[in-house]
């Protein structure tokens, strides 16, 4: 099974949060057990920011088992066709496209998405596997 990472789960153990951080350690790790661990840009860039090297970021992903797998076209489109429709219905701008795109990538090129982050992706991502710790 392929599981895509929302950036609030590995952030929840870095950083760590005192209420999710051992409860998302505990997601990854039963989560790795069953397939692979994927991430989009987004959630690297949202991650690695945390750093202040290049070399520590990437050995934080490695030690997690977090790979990157790029956002295909398909997927960054339905990202885009999604946040259009959440504007629409007048969502606020709060909520900016790079949320999108974790979705539509985890729908698109994984098998679930590991999030804390329920709501919108269950309004705009029906069909998605959401996978709470």
């Amino acid at each position: 099974m392929k599981t895509a990472v929302d950036s609030n789960i590995p952030l929840d153990v870095l950083l760590p949060d005192p209420i999710f951080g051992a409860r998302s350690l505990a997601a990854l790790e039963r989560e790795a057990v069953h397939g692979s661990l994927l991430v989009c840009e987004i959630v690297v860039a949202e991650v690695a920011g945390q750093f202040g090297r290049l070399e520590d970021a990437t050995a934080v992903f490695e030690r997690a088992s977090l790979q990157l797998l790029p956002t295909e076209m398909a997927s960054a489109y339905a990202a885009g066709r999604a946040w259009c429709e959440y504007r629409r219905r007048g969502g606020r701008r709060d909520r900016v496209v790079a949320d999108f795109l974790v979705g539509a990538h985890a729908l698109l090129q994984a098998d679930a998405l590991l999030t804390r982050d329920r709501g919108y992706y269950v309004t705009y991502f029906p069909q998605l596997r959401l996978i709470t710790p």
